[in-house]
């Protein structure tokens, strides 16, 4: 059984900032007009299950937003609805293209992990216009009352209870770097400032460089890299993801240092838990996307099918899991078994 860690009531706030982090089918030559007006009356009014339902997501080459996009998919089709995937690859007008694609293939709903808070507000509203409910998971938009969810992970809880973890593991001293995602996706921000909240409680705990690595292990190990030429000596590694935290690790490794740095990752995704069940990574903060991935699917056929999501707020956010070598077992795909 895994033990629930508790954050500090400091960071109770931290909450409200952590919601702050395929082409379509082929169908009829019905007018664009005619087909939103039924997406339009089926979303308020409800109807049958059934239809196209598309999922935008990030890079499915990355095993998170893979598990998003599988979730999905076998959660849209157990429904009676068939699927469609696309990836943006956090290129906004990607988005836009592939928003514009679902509109046009008259889909009953759209399953979207935004490419960015403030960039995905006027694709979103695109949807809204033309009738078709979308709900999002994993990241948000700057703007509500347009989805009908949006649904995240707590980013802010689980930075800290990680940052802890690994301040912990430093023997709450030391010099440290740090790898940051995408500036464009609110989780980066509120990541790094949720280990922020932690480590600057501890003095000795010295911030002595950071990069931006997109979320990418190949740039994280180049980011890495130029790090250690200007601190070579340092301590620690704390990551906005785990792609990002694995890259550092082979950077780590090629220059003989692993054994002596700490680090830090966040999503829990199945390389990094078997890192953490080896030794070469400290902790990672496992987010709950099978989880809340599974519940944007039932929410938007709540919408589809019955005119309302069923849950009172637009927008929920679901607590992380602390992985590290006690429970690093129990994970499998980003589920934690009981």
């Amino acid at each position: 059984m895994i033990k629930t860690t508790l954050t500090r009531s400091l960071f109770a706030g931290a909450l409200l900032l952590s919601m702050a982090a395929c082409g379509g089918s082929g169908g009829t030559t019905t007018p664009a007009a005619s087909g939103a007006a039924s997406a339009s009356t089926s979303a308020s009014t409800g109807g049958k299950a059934g239809g196209t339902i598309a999922i935008i997501t990030v890079d499915p080459s990355n095993p998170y937003w893979k598990a998003e996009v599988d979730t999905a998919k076998k959660s849209a089709e157990a429904l009676g609805y068939k699927t469609t995937t696309a990836a943006h690859k956090n290129q906004p007008d990607q988005q836009n293209t592939l928003i514009e694609t679902a509109i046009n293939d008259k889909v009953a709903g759209v399953i979207l992990d935004p490419a960015g808070a403030d960039e995905s507000v006027a694709p979103v509203q695109k949807l809204v216009d033309a009738g078709i409910p979308v709900v999002l998971v994993n990241a948000e938009i700057s703007k509500t009352g347009l989805a009908k969810s949006q649904i995240v992970s707590n980013n802010a809880q689980g930075a800290t209870v990680g940052a802890e973890e690994w301040a912990k593991a430093m023997k709450y001293k030391g010099t440290y770097v740090e790898l940051l995602g995408k500036p464009s996706d609110n989780n980066a921000q509120v990541r790094s400032d949720g280990y922020k909240s932690v480590i600057s409680q501890y003095p000795d705990l010295k911030k002595v460089g950071s990069e931006i690595a997109n979320w990418d292990r190949q740039e994280g190990q180049q980011k890495m890299e130029s790090l250690l030429s200007k601190n070579p000596n340092v301590d620690g590694v704390i990551a906005g993801n785990d792609e990002m935290a694995l890259g550092a690790i082979n950077a780590l490794k090629e220059k003989g240092k692993l054994s002596k740095v700490k680090v830090l990752g966040f999503d829990g995704n199945q390389d990094a838990v078997n890192a953490v069940k080896n030794g070469t990574m400290v902790a990672t903060v496992l987010q709950p996307i099978v989880e809340g991935t599974e519940k944007a699917v039932a929410q938007l056929n709540g919408v589809i099918t019955n005119g309302a999501t069923g849950v009172p707020d637009e927008k929920q956010a679901l607590d992380c899991v602390l992985i590290t070598k006690d429970n690093a077992d129990q994970v499998n795909n980003f589920v934690v078994s009981k």
